[in-house]
């Protein structure tokens, strides 16, 4: 409710200014001393539609693909939005990020990769659950800043399964460290998450340009990240003796299923992280690298195809595709127009308030909307700002900055955090959207927080 009542304020107080230049004008009704707006049907229908689809997922009365699925199709039967245009908000890029790396996983695993690192990481921290849990976290984030956040999850989820099934430890503390771990990453670099390839093409601002200015606030966030698992889990985790002992008598390679598919599949792992990295210059999306990586998986594997695609998670897919349409239906309508708008007019053209407003706005919202509308939205925005001679550079990171951070805040956030949920689904250890909320919502503001203080000391200070 909270997070209506803020989306309410900022509509309010964007519709209460009156303001020439590149921003539209709102109408507005005085109540008392509050301009409340005067929204359209569709603009009031959409709305209606996304909170009961937010509500079902937090209730989990209903299943959270079969939620978005039925907000999209009330959408298009209402006629907020044509079938067509629904279609053309769904983010198929995303979708094939996550069919292609879903087969690239099911076909690699058959190779024994997956145990084979578990051993060695598990025998390399000695047995030790705190210690794996940190390697696994750094592993996460480092590779989450030069691969795509869904790739990275896709990854190192089942060697986190398997390196807790051997301690018979629940793996439920791990996935959600790694879920934090893979946004907190991702938000180094150009590549690490979706907002910040759309903003590093529309300011022209480079790979170094990402790790130098953003880089600094993520190596705080992580050690501030590190030092608050230990006090939730690290002081609690532990292993019997024995256990640790039975982990130290493996042999990793004995794990190897079938030699000739494990070095392909170390080839191709390796292959496909280049490409990640290179992806932007040569202009190949990451769609087609990872479809690419799946189809030569299949054919160097000889797999039985109709076996792999039944590991694809189609219910994720599913979700995601629904969720497009109805965050679709509210920038179809204005709604989220309505919200980037008011959240620049309000700052009143000061600096430090912006960068203020455009960090916790930009997390919060991104928290509970997927972020990828939110930055698009903002960024012709940011563009027309600029045109008139406002300097918009410290904008741009505080949209890079609270777009990213936010996914952390709740299980739909980030298409990490939905993928690596559902992974753990699948295994045994369901993770609902409430439990996950209670850690992640409050680690989300303090991360903000941190990048907030980050950016006011960079840009306003210095």
């Amino acid at each position: 409710m909270a997070f209506f009542c803020f989306i309410a304020s900022v509509v309010g107080g964007y519709t209460s200014r009156k303001r020439e230049g590149p921003f539209p004008q709102g109408n507005g009704v005085k109540l008392g001393v509050v301009y409340m707006p005067e929204l359209t049907t569709p603009q009031i229908i959409s709305i209606v539609i996304f909170i009961v689809v937010f509500a079902l997922i937090i209730s989990e009365k209903v299943h959270r693909t079969v939620a978005a699925l039925a907000g999209a199709v009330v959408l298009i039967l209402t006629g907020i939005l044509s079938f067509d245009t629904g279609m053309e908000h769904i983010d198929f890029g995303t979708l094939g990020v996550l069919v292609g790396m879903m087969i690239f996983v099911a076909v690699v695993k058959n190779s024994g990769i997956f145990e084979y690192i578990a051993i060695r990481t598990a025998k390399i921290a000695k047995g030790n659950p705190w210690v794996i849990m940190v390697l696994f976290c750094l592993i996460t984030a480092v590779l989450s800043a030069f691969l795509d956040n869904v790739t990275t999850v896709l990854l190192i989820g089942p060697v986190t399964f398997t390196v807790c099934k051997m301690l018979e430890l629940s793996p439920v503390p791990f996935f959600i460290v790694e879920i934090m771990a893979s946004n907190i990453g991702g938000t180094a670099t150009l590549i690490g998450d979706p907002p910040n390839i759309m903003i590093g093409s529309a300011a022209n601002l480079t790979f170094m340009d990402f790790l130098i200015f953003n880089g600094p606030a993520i190596v705080v966030i992580m050690v501030v990240a590190i030092a608050i698992f230990y006090v939730m889990y690290g002081r609690n985790m532990g292993a019997s003796t024995e256990q640790q002992a039975s982990i130290m008598e493996l042999h990793a390679h004995e794990a190897i299923k079938n030699k000739s598919l494990f070095n392909k599949s170390v080839v191709m792992i390796a292959l496909v992280a280049v490409a990640f990295v290179c992806h932007s210059m040569v202009g190949v999306e990451p769609s087609v690298v990872a479809l690419t990586a799946a189809a030569i998986m299949l054919l160097i594997s000889r797999a039985e195809v109709e076996k792999i695609l039944l590991d694809v998670e189609w219910a994720t897919i599913g979700f995601f595709a629904g969720l497009f349409i109805v965050v679709g239906g509210l920038a179809e309508t204005g709604v989220i127009n309505m919200l980037a708008n008011g959240l620049i007019d309000i700052t009143g053209g000061d600096m430090l308030i912006a960068i203020i407003v455009l960090v916790w706005a930009s997390a919060i919202i991104s928290s509970f909307l997927d972020n990828i509308p939110m930055v698009a939205t903002l960024i012709p925005i940011l563009i027309a700002m600029e045109s008139t001679g406002v300097d918009v550079m410290p904008y741009w990171w505080a949209i890079s900055l609270g777009a990213c951070i936010g996914g952390i805040g709740t299980l739909i956030g980030a298409s990490a955090n939905v993928v690596l949920s559902g992974m753990s689904g699948r295994y045994g250890y369901p993770i609902s959207f409430m439990d996950y909320t209670k850690v992640g919502f409050p680690l989300m503001l303090v991360f903000t927080a941190i990048s907030c203080v980050y950016l006011v000391i960079r840009f306003c200070v210095f």
